[in-house]
């Protein structure tokens, strides 16, 4: 590659990521655009199909009450809370039973078992036998990220190459340097890919949760709209929760997998090689 190209390869991929977000953002004023012909064709009441003028006058006033920041710290609370409970549980978990084929033989269609019922299911019986509340509610979200972060996790420590673990031992390691030199680190991109699936669950499952066993939160905000023909705040809600998953994929959930891929030598960092 010359030099020349090697510079227009560069400026190219600079100028990439503020060429995407500019059509990302016309992307989303054309929806805006569409949805407000759609009010004026349709011609339906703001109760049933509210307006862009209607849903921004419902921000302002959840946003100048306090009640939008309040919603969005307790549901921001209550994930976090959840996703970390069930991200120690399921590594701590899946490397205890990965690490034993017995038990490994033992618990995988109890695993599978539990792993295909959603946690919506869990949430009426939660409600009945612990009540309303955070805990209804931490429990749920734990459970959405346990057995994905479970799953993978045995997948990782099952799939170590033994040569590994077997030239590690032969240079004298104990048990739990092999576990912390070798098994963990080749399992934790199956482990990052699981926290990510279970992180995404978790963040729908909050919102299915706040509906049913919450006073507070997004949940609660766009079932509490629909109960009162609020459209304009269930649609607030809506944006909401798509904006904050935005925000937390991207600035977090991906750059973790992309660094811990890149860390362990799957893929090669961007710009390398050239």
């Amino acid at each position: 590659m010359t030099e020349g190209t090697s510079s227009q390869v560069r400026i190219g991929a600079k100028f990439a990521p503020s060429r995407a977000r500019l059509q990302g953002a016309l992307g989303i004023l054309v929806v805006f655009v569409a949805w407000q012909i759609s009010v004026w064709v349709i011609n339906l009441p703001a109760y049933f199909y509210p307006s862009p003028a209607d849903v921004a006058s419902a921000f302002v006033e959840l946003t100048r009450k306090g009640i939008l920041s309040s919603y969005i710290a307790d549901s921001a609370w209550r994930y976090v809370a959840g996703v970390a409970t069930g991200l120690s549980l399921g590594v701590v978990f899946g490397l205890l039973i990965g690490l034993s084929q017995f038990w490994s033989r033992l618990l995988s269609p109890i695993i599978n078992f539990f792993y295909a019922i959603v946690e919506v299911a869990w949430i009426p019986l939660l409600v009945i036998w612990i009540g309303y509340g955070f805990n209804t509610i931490l429990i749920a979200i734990t459970y959405v990220v346990f057995f994905p972060v479970l799953y993978n996790t045995l997948t990782g420590v099952q799939t170590v190459h033994k040569v590994l673990i077997n030239a590690v031992r032969t240079l004298g390691a104990s048990r739990r340097q092999v576990l912390t030199s070798v098994i963990l680190p080749s399992a934790l991109p199956n482990i990052i890919t699981g926290f990510r699936v279970g992180a995404g669950f978790a963040f729908r499952g909050l919102i299915f949760a706040e509906m049913i066993a919450a006073g507070s939160g997004l949940g609660f905000l766009i079932f509490e709209g629909a109960t009162t023909r609020q459209t304009d705040r269930v649609v607030v809600g809506m944006i909401m929760m798509g904006l904050l998953w935005l925000a937390l994929d991207r600035l977090f959930l991906r750059p973790v997998e992309v660094a811990t891929i890149e860390r362990w030598g799957l893929v090669r960092a961007k710009g390398e090689g050239m």
